[in-house]
């Protein structure tokens, strides 16, 4: 009956699991052919421009005007930061990197992201445990560690999610919502990220404390990359934590460390002394976003139905023995000699957090 209630709570995960990165899917593919017609229009309005600069007479004083060849600074009785300057150069130059490069780029970087994850999962399939579960429990994460995991993860695609669409709206939600249903969701969204846009602070805090230890870089790590993490060459040893998990943590942390200080830049813009700074926090933000958005598909996959098995440590806290073995091995023996990390695990189960046996040291898993 415990084998059967397993294998059926099996099946409902992957249910939910796949369901969940079709959604990803959804949400993403339909904004390549928009990004991509986003490009030609900005092209063939750049070229326009380009002709009428030519044939206007006074193209000097509008080139003066539009700081195109050198900053030029008027004179006004208003005192402030760029008073006296009729057109920022830095403003115009950011708008064109966003419409010309960061939308298009960006989708097509997302998109082929997406695209290679479904056709590796389609050729490979889920990556299952060797033998099987054993039913054996490893303590793998702890409370704190699982809740702080959660809310980054929320927090993270909340602002995802609103900063996509302020990005890609008027390309995919114009044509069905109308101007003015989309005027009312940009500003909803505008006011969703700036308000919840701090907690992403604390989420890269806690995450950074939390998670950094067993995350720094070893010798062996080199052969994790040269082996492509066991693609190529076979199995690659590994302790607690991968090549492949560490560059992921301290992607979180460089990235979403970008996303923070930019973002509380375009925030207190009032404090900011002039738009090139400004201009320059849009563009870290909006290469930053796109980044982490766009890797983040690799590790929702792998955690959920790439490799059979990982959802538990961010579930239960806890991990069956063949996965331990299978993907961490030199962790795996770690654990089976450590009492300390056993009378946890007891802990845990007692809690209903672990499910089956627990390995005590030295005793192999299923013995």
């Amino acid at each position: 009956m415990a084998a059967e209630n397993r294998h059926n709570s099996g099946r409902v995960r992957k249910i939910v699991l796949f369901c969940v990165f079709s959604l990803l899917v959804v949400v993403t593919v339909p904004l390549i052919p928009y990004a991509i017609d986003a490009y030609a229009v900005a092209g063939k309005q750049a070229s326009v421009e380009k002709v009428a600069a030519l044939e206007n007479p006074a193209i000097n004083l509008w080139n003066d005007v539009r700081q195109r060849n050198e900053r030029t600074q008027g004179l006004t009785q208003v005192q402030g930061v760029d008073s006296g300057v009729l057109i920022n150069k830095a403003g115009e130059d950011w708008r064109r990197f966003r419409v010309e490069q960061l939308v298009p780029y960006g989708a097509w970087f997302m998109g082929g992201i997406l695209g290679a994850i479904v056709l590796y999962y389609l050729l490979k399939g889920t990556q299952m445990m060797p033998g099987g579960p054993t039913g054996v429990r490893i303590p793998r994460t702890t409370l704190n560690q699982r809740t702080a995991h959660w809310f980054t993860a929320g927090v993270f695609w909340l602002l995802a999610v609103t900063g996509l669409i302020l990005l890609y709206g008027r390309f995919v939600l114009i044509p069905i919502l109308g101007s003015e249903g989309f005027a009312v969701t940009a500003s909803a969204c505008k006011e969703m990220h700036n308000l919840f846009g701090p907690l992403f602070i604390l989420a890269v805090v806690a995450m950074f404390v939390l998670f950094i230890k067993g995350n720094m870089y070893n010798l062996g790590d080199l052969k994790w990359f040269a082996k492509g993490g066991g693609m190529f060459g076979g199995h690659v040893s590994a302790g607690r934590f991968n090549a492949g998990e560490k560059t992921w943590f301290w992607l979180v942390i460089m990235f979403g460390s970008a996303l923070c200080v930019s973002g509380l830049l375009l925030v207190l813009a009032a404090l900011v002394p002039g738009r090139e700074v400004l201009s320059l926090a849009h563009m870290f933000h909006g290469i930053s976003a796109v980044l982490l958005i766009a890797v983040s598909f690799g590790h929702i996959y792998l955690g959920t139905v790439g490799v059979e098995g990982t959802l538990d440590s961010m579930t239960t806290g806890s991990v069956d023995a063949a996965w331990a073995k299978a993907h961490h091995d030199q962790w795996y023996a770690e654990m089976m000699n450590d009492s300390a990390a056993v009378e946890a695990a007891d802990q845990e189960q007692g809690s209903g957090l672990v499910e089956g046996g627990v390995a005590k040291p030295g005793q192999a898993p299923g013995v």
